[in-house]
C-alpha cells in the first residue's frame, strides 16, 4: 500500500493522540476520585473518632478503617459525577469552536475595516497565508490586555478556525517575526491539532473543578463568622489539595500531548515562509521581553497548551511545560542564529513601523494566451503521480506564499476594500457569477429582483465593474476573502446570499461546473460544522465515490467526438477507481448539483487515511491525460474544502489575468 501523504498521517496521529489523551484523562479522573474519597473518608473518620464513646474506635486509623462502604461510594460517585458533568458542560460551551475559545480569553475580533496599522498588517499576513495554504481565511482576534508575546489557533475544523494574537505580539514583533508566528499557527490548523486542543480544554476542566470548589469553600470560610467556618475551611483546604492532584495530571497530559507538535509547527513555519530568522527572531523576542510569553488572564492555565509560547510559569518545567525550551526551539529552526547579530539587523525593520510594503522579488507569472478557448480549458502539464499530488494536501510551500502575495496585489483596490464589509462581500460573490453576455446578465439581475433581492442586485452590478476582468483563478481567493465579513452577519443574511447565488446560476436554466463549485463552497462554509471526526471507510460509501469520481471524469474531458468522449470518460474513471483500490466497475452515473453536493457531504465522514485514498483517486482521474485545467483545479480545491483537506493553489504558474474573459 502506498505511503499516505504527510497531512493525512498528521491527521491520523492527532486522532491517536486524542485517544491517548482520553486514556490519560480517565487515569487522572481515577486519581482525583480516589483523592476525594480519601478526604471524605478522613473527615468522616475524624468526626467518628473525636465524638466516640468508650466503645468507639480508639485510634484514628481504626475509625478510618470503619468508614461505611456507603460513604466511600457516595464520595466516589459524587466526584465522578462532578468531573464528567463539568467536562461535558465545557465541551458543549466550546461547541462553536475557535470563536468560543477566543471570546473566553477576552479576545476582540479584528474587523476587516480596521485602520489600526498593526491589525491591518496582521490581517494581510493571515489572508496571504490562507490563500497560499488553500484554507478559508480565519477570523482574527486580539487579546488587548495581554502584553506578553503569544498567539494561538483554535477551531473544531479547518473551515471554522480562528487565529488570536496578543497585543504584545502585535506591537513588539516585526513583520517577518509575526509572519513566522502566524505560519506556526497555520501548521496547527492544517495538521489537525486544533480539535484535540479544544477537546483537551473541555475534558481537563472537570479534573480541575474539584480544586476550584476547595478555593471557593476556603474564601467563604474566611469571610464567615459562623462557628462551622473552621470546618468549612479545613474541608476547602483538603479539596484544594485534591485540586492540585488534578492540576498535576492536567499539566502532565498537556505536556505529553503538546511538545512534539510544537517542534513540528516550528519546522512547518520555516518551510512555509522560507525564513528561519522569522520564527527564531520571535522566539528570541520572547526570551528577552519583560513579560516573555506569559498570559495574565484567568484562563491561561486551561488553554496553555494552545499558545505559541509557554503561557504560564512553572516549577519543574522539564516535566510539566507544554512547550520545549526556547533555546532548543531556536536551535532546531536555525542552528546558526546569533541573537546579537539578528537584533542589529531587525532594528531597521522595526524602525520602519507596521506599514505594508508591496510584494517584491517574487518571480512573475507565466504568460498564457487563451487562444479563443474556454477559460476552464486553460491548464498546465501535470508531472506528478496521484500519490505525489495527494501530498499537496496540507502542504505549506513558500512558492504558494509568493503566488498569494502577487494575486492579492493584483486585485483592484476598490474590490479589495469592499470585501472587508458584509454588503460589499456578498455583492462581490454575486458579481463573480454574472455572465459577460449582456442579455444573460440582465436576466440574472432580474432573477435577483424577482427574489426580493433588488438591493443586492444593484450592488452586484456595481461590483461587476471590478470582477468582470477577473479570470476564474481569482474567484476562489475572492470568496475566501469575502467569507470572514459574511460570517459575521445574521442567519437571514446568509440565507439571502445563498438564495441569490441559486437565482443567478439558475437564470439561464443550466449550472456550469464553475457555478457548482461556487455555490457548494459558499453553502458549505456558511453551514454548521460538526465536531465529530469521520470514521467511515471507502467501501462503505462506494455510491458517493462513484458520483464524485464521475463529476471529476466529466470535468477532465475536452474532446467533442462522441466515441472519443466515452473513451476518455472510461479512462479517467478507471484511473481513479484503480488508485483507490476499488473495482473498475465504478462507472458513469446520473449527475445533478444536489446529488453531487449530497455525495460530498457523506464523504466528509471518511477517516483520515481513507480520505487520502479518495484524494489520490480523484487526482488520478483529473490528470489521467497528463494535464490539469482550471476547472479541474477548482473542483479539487472544492473537495479539499468540504473534506477539510486543504489544497493550495494548483496552477500557480499561470497569471490569473491571462484567464480573464
Amino acid at each position: 500500500m502506498a505511503t499516505p501523504a504527510s497531512f493525512f498521517q498528521q491527521q491520523h496521529l492527532a486522532r491517536r493522540n486524542s485517544r491517548v489523551m482520553v486514556l490519560l484523562f480517565l487515569l487522572a479522573t481515577a486519581a482525583v476520585i480516589t483523592a476525594v474519597d480519601v478526604v471524605v473518608a478522613a473527615i468522616y473518620a475524624w468526626q467518628s473518632w473525636s465524638e466516640a464513646l468508650s466503645s468507639g474506635p480508639r485510634t484514628f486509623a481504626e475509625a478510618f478503617a470503619q468508614v461505611p462502604i456507603g460513604v466511600h461510594l457516595t464520595a466516589c460517585i459524587a466526584a465522578a459525577f462532578i468531573i464528567f458533568l463539568v467536562s461535558a458542560i465545557n465541551v458543549t460551551r466550546l461547541g462553536s469552536g475557535g470563536a468560543a475559545v477566543a471570546k473566553m480569553v477576552g479576545g476582540r475580533r479584528v474587523e476587516a475595516t480596521t485602520r489600526d496599522p498593526f491589525e491591518r498588517r496582521l490581517l494581510n499576513i493571515v489572508e496571504e497565508m490562507a490563500i497560499a495554504a488553500g484554507v478559508r481565511v480565519p477570523a482574527v482576534y486580539v487579546m488587548e490586555g495581554e502584553r506578553g508575546i503569544n498567539a494561538f489557533a483554535a477551531g473544531w475544523d479547518i473551515s471554522s478556525s480562528v487565529v488570536t494574537v496578543t497585543r504584545g505580539a502585535l506591537e513588539t514583533l516585526s513583520r517577518d517575526e509575526l509572519q513566522g508566528v502566524i505560519a506556526h499557527e497555520f501548521s496547527h490548523i492544517v495538521n489537525g491539532d486544533m480539535r484535540l486542543n479544544i477537546r483537551m480544554i473541555g475534558v481537563l476542566a472537570g479534573i480541575l473543578f474539584i480544586g476550584s470548589i476547595g478555593q471557593f469553600l476556603m474564601r467563604s470560610a474566611r469571610d464567615s463568622d459562623n462557628k462551622g467556618s473552621m470546618q468549612g475551611y479545613v474541608v476547602g483546604l483538603a479539596l484544594f489539595i485534591v485540586g492540585y492532584v488534578g492540576l498535576f495530571f492536567a499539566r502532565l497530559i498537556k505536556a505529553a500531548v503538546s511538545r512534539e507538535r510544537e517542534f513540528l509547527a516550528d519546522a512547518s513555519s520555516v518551510q512555509f515562509t522560507r525564513n528561519p530568522d522569522g520564527i527564531a527572531g520571535a522566539l528570541d523576542q520572547i526570551r528577552t521581553a519583560a513579560r516573555g510569553s506569559s498570559i495574565a488572564g484567568r484562563y491561561a492555565e486551561e488553554i496553555s497548551h494552545m499558545f505559541f509560547g509557554q503561557a504560564v510559569r512553572l516549577r519543574l518545567a522539564s516535566l510539566f511545560a507544554t512547550h520545549p525550551p526556547l533555546e532548543e526551539r531556536i536551535r532546531r529552526v536555525n542552528p546558526q542564529f546569533v541573537s546579537a547579530e539578528y537584533r542589529r539587523r531587525r532594528a531597521v525593520a522595526v524602525a520602519a513601523g507596521p506599514a505594508e510594503a508591496p510584494a517584491a522579488g517574487a518571480p512573475g507569472f507565466a504568460a498564457v494566451q487563451a487562444g479563443g478557448r474556454r477559460e476552464g480549458d486553460i491548464g498546465i502539464a501535470w508531472g506528478r503521480s496521484a500519490a505525489e499530488s495527494a501530498k499537496l494536501v496540507g502542504a505549506l510551500e513558500p512558492a504558494k506564499m509568493d503566488y498569494a502575495a502577487r494575486l492579492l496585489k493584483a486585485l483592484p483596490e476598490p474590490l479589495r476594500v469592499s470585501l472587508r464589509e458584509p454588503d460589499g462581500a456578498r455583492a462581490a460573490i454575486i458579481a463573480l457569477l454574472l455572465a459577460p453576455k449582456e442579455e444573460v446578465l440582465l436576466a440574472q439581475l432580474e432573477a435577483l429582483k424577482s427574489a426580493s433581492l433588488a438591493a443586492l442586485a444593484e450592488r452586484a452590478a456595481t461590483a461587476a465593474v471590478y470582477t468582470r476582468d477577473l479570470g476564474p483563478a481569482y474567484h476562489l481567493p475572492v470568496v475566501d476573502l469575502a467569507l470572514p465579513a459574511i460570517r459575521s452577519t445574521s442567519d437571514w443574511d446568509k440565507q439571502d446570499l445563498l438564495r441569490a447565488i441559486e437565482a443567478v446560476i439558475n437564470a439561464d436554466r443550466r449550472v456550469s461546473l464553475h457555478e457548482f463549485v461556487m455555490l457548494t463552497l459558499v453553502r458549505h462554509q456558511l453551514g454548521l460544522h460538526s465536531p465529530v471526526p469521520g470514521t467511515r471507510k471507502l467501501a462503505e460509501v462506494k455510491a458517493e465515490v462513484r458520483i464524485l469520481l464521475s463529476v471529476m471524469a466529466h470535468a477532465s474531458i475536452r474532446v467533442d467526438a462522441k466515441g472519443a468522449r466515452a473513451e476518455a470518460l472510461h479512462v479517467a474513471m478507471a484511473a481513479g477507481a484503480t488508485e483507490m483500490g476499488l473495482p473498475e466497475e465504478v462507472a458513469h452515473t446520473a449527475l445533478s448539483l444536489d446529488i453531487a453536493e449530497a455525495a460530498l457531504g457523506q464523504l466528509k465522514q471518511l477517516a483520515p487515511l481513507e480520505k487520502a485514498r479518495l484524494v489520490k483517486g480523484l487526482f488520478a482521474a483529473v490528470t489521467a491525460d497528463g494535464t490539469i485545467r482550471v476547472i479541474e483545479a477548482e473542483l479539487m480545491r472544492l473537495v479539499g474544502a468540504v473534506l477539510d483537506c486543504p489544497l493550495p493553489p494548483l496552477i500557480d504558474e499561470i497569471d490569473p489575468a491571462a484567464l480573464a474573459p
